[in-house]
């Protein structure tokens, strides 16, 4: 069966199995930052955006996203947020093994786009369904308020990030 999306802005027609999950779809048109982990919905290495909200591309069925937006990690690495997301992670040394690191991007970026809340516990909240084994969360959180208080204007104007 033949589906067209959007796939990191271009428009894409591809021949998939009627009942192929997004991940294997897109992994097999070339978008490696979306990576296979549990392929139950649990570990999010393999978020993407679907219509600009996080989903877990290994229980999506790949024909639901026929006349859909989908953005992997790969068509947002020009945009200035995802720039400024990737460089706190590896400066607060939170990419470790990097398995993990797409999905927590795409999930941090969503939350940051979507005029969340940019607290610890929301921050918090956002990271939920990622699942990383190596970093413990403290780094990728570091990150993330450091992303924040950028994003407000520092400390001291939002009375802190924390």
């Amino acid at each position: 069966m033949k589906i067209e999306m959007e796939l990191n802005g271009r428009a894409v027609t591809h021949e998939i199995d009627p009942g192929a999950n997004l991940l294997s779809v897109l992994r097999g048109m070339g978008q490696f930052s979306v990576k296979l982990g549990c392929e139950t919905g649990d570990c999010g290495s393999c978020t993407v955006l679907l219509d600009g909200e996080p989903v877990n591309s290994c229980v999506v069925a790949a024909a639901r996203t026929h006349s859909h937006k989908v953005t992997t990690l790969e068509g947002l690495l020009g945009d200035p947020l995802m720039k400024e997301l990737q460089q706190e992670l590896v400066d607060k040394g939170a990419v470790q093994c990097g398995y993990c690191s797409p999905g927590i991007l795409i999930s941090l970026y969503a939350h940051f786009r979507a005029g969340n809340e940019l607290t610890d516990h929301h921050l918090r909240e956002a990271l939920t369904g990622n699942l990383c084994r190596c970093t413990g969360y403290v780094k990728p959180l570091e990150a993330a308020l450091t992303v924040a208080q950028n994003q407000q204007g520092g400390p001291d104007e939002q009375g802190g990030a924390s």
